[in-house]
Order: structure tokens, then sequence, then C-alpha cells
């Protein structure tokens, strides 16, 4: 029955990106940062219903669910999955910052944005779903694996803390590669990503941006996938964590890239998530940090760059206020 809970798991993941795309917005359009807000806390709220299930999976077996000897009760896999969440969703901000840029880059109007960060989500999707199975599998057969991780995660925490370089897409051979597999337009058609030129088809410079987009999530996989497995070794907490995190990227995105002037402290906290999630993963085999408390400090760096970060915007609360209520992002960020 285990791959009965798997299959149901996908269809319902499947449903939500469907009802997303295909019926609240079936068109392209320009989200508000009210209205993106307004969508991420739907989406947390949905994420944090789904570990109502996963108590009862693991306290009750519901479905036939089976666990192994040493899996986590039914509290223990909530506040797991809930910890798992909460990190990769924190850790997914700091990818907004270099999207952003993506989309400056390649002079994507905000209307076709939201298109280009669904279907980047259902890439990240299978190419998390990749690395996860390699990170576990390298954690079941290596056991000097959590000193590995936590190396990376204390390495990236470093490289946070370097004066911040300009993400250059140009730069990248994602570009000229595309265009030697398959033809490239120079110009957008709609929100398409094919097109037709003389009768032939090609690529439109949105479909390269959609590359762009999975690429950059790879990059950052490499952090968070890590980051996760210092949380839980569950498989299933493990890929379900990071795939309602990946859900809620799109509102997210927009929400935060209209208030970036406001959320300038949250780097700071991200230095600090990473580092003690990279000592909590070299300690594993000496010294179990409980997840309990491991959730309350990641909620605690996290608000506290927040409310940091609005303190000092606070002499800017009448052009918070209109950023809240106008068009978000601006076209080409």
């Amino acid at each position: 029955m285990t791959y009965f809970v798997w299959a149901g798991f996908f269809a319902i993941y499947i449903a939500l990106l469907a009802l997303d795309l295909g019926i609240l917005h079936r068109e392209s359009r320009v989200l508000s940062v009210k209205q993106a807000i307004g969508w991420t806390v739907v989406w947390i709220i949905v994420a944090l219903s789904f570990s109502l299930l996963v108590y009862g999976l693991y306290e009750h077996q519901w479905l036939g669910w089976a666990t192994a000897a040493d899996a986590p009760g039914g509290r223990d896999a909530v506040i797991q999955f809930v910890t798992g969440y909460l990190l990769e969703w924190t850790l997914s901000v700091d990818n907004i910052f270099v999207i952003a840029v993506i989309f400056a880059y390649m002079k994507v109007p905000v209307a076709y944005q939201y298109r280009v960060l669904f279907w980047g989500i259902v890439g990240a999707i299978a190419l998390r779903g990749a690395m996860i199975a390699v990170g576990a599998a390298l954690i079941s057969a290596f056991d000097w694996t959590f000193y590995l991780f936590g190396a990376i995660l204390l390495v990236s925490a470093a490289k946070l803390l370097r004066p911040e370089e300009e993400y250059d897409p140009a730069k990248s051979l994602l570009v000229r590669i595309a265009r030697r597999i398959y033809p490239v337009t120079d110009e957008l058609d709609g929100d398409r990503f094919f097109t037709r030129v003389n009768g032939a088809r090609a690529a439109t410079p949105l479909f390269v941006t959609l590359l762009f987009v999975d690429f950059a999530d790879v990059v950052f996989a490499v952090d968070s996938i890590p980051a996760i497995f210092a949380v839980t070794q569950d498989p299933f907490l493990v890929f379900t964590s990071n795939a309602f995190a990946i859900l809620g990227l799109r509102s997210l995105y927009f929400a935060v890239a209209g208030l970036m002037a406001m959320f300038r402290y949250i780097k700071v906290s991200l230095v600090f998530i990473l580092g003690f999630v990279g000592i909590k993963m070299m300690l594993h085999h000496h010294f179990q940090i409980p997840n309990l408390l491991s959730l309350l400090v990641i909620v605690s760096f996290l608000g506290i760059g927040i409310l940091a970060s609005v303190w000092v915007s606070r002499g800017g609360h009448a052009s918070s206020k209109n950023m809240l209520e106008g068009e978000g992002p601006g076209e080409g960020l």
C-alpha cells in the first residue's frame, strides 16, 4: 500500500497545480503584491493541512502506510515535515532574487512570468526528486555523507557573507547551447514557449527563460537538499516538504519581488539558518539536536530577519502601502 500513498500524493499535487493554473489563474495576469501575499498564505495553509495526513500515516498507518522500524511517530513526523517545509521555503527566498534578475535580463513582461514559474515548478519537482533520490542513496551507503553535506551548508553560509555579486545570465552557456540544439527566436510570441518562423518550429525567449529558472533551482538545490537531510532522512518527508515549498514559490516570488527593499535582512537570517543546519548535520553521529528545537531556531532566525527588515523600512511606510496595493513587480523587473 506504500505505492498507493505515493500515487495519492502525486494525484493531490497535480490536482493543486491544475487548480492553480487551469482554473484560478487560467489567463496570464499580473499579481499585485497584496494578492501575492494572499495566495502565499493560502499555499502555506495547504501545506500545513497536509501535515495532518502525515500524522495519520506515521501514527496510525492510514491507507496501509508501512513505516520502517526507525521511522518517526506521528508527532515527530509532523515536526520534521513542518521544519523541512519551512527550511526549504526560507531558502527559496534567495532563489527569488536570482529569478528576478533572469526575468529582467530576458525582458519578460510580468504577465508572462506567472506561466514561466508554473512550468518551472514542474521541472523543479522532477529535478529535485532525482537529487533527493541520489542524496538518500549516499546517506544510506556512506556515513561520512553527513559531514560532506554539513560542510556544503557551512560553505554556502560563508558565501552569503561575501559582497553580493550580480548574477549575469549573459555569461551562461545555456543560451548558446539552446540555440545550437534548437532554433530560438529573438522575439516573444505572447506566452508561447514555441512558435513558427517561416513555417519552421522554433523556441521563443520565454522557453530559454524557463531553462534559466530550472537551472537556477538546481543550483540552489545543492544547498537546500543537504539542508533537508539534516532534518530528516525519511524519503517521503523529504520529498513532500520540498514539493509543497516549491508549490508556493510563484506567489512567494511576486510577494517578495514587490517588497525586496523591505526584506533586506532576510539574507542575514539565511546565513545563521544554513550555519545552524550545517552544524546540526555534522554533529549527527555525535549529538542529536531535537527537531522541535531546530524548528524553533529556524522560525526565530527568520522572524528576526523579517522584523529587523520591517523596522528599518518603517520610514518608508507610505511607499510600502503603495506597493501592496499596486501592480507588484515592474515590467521586466
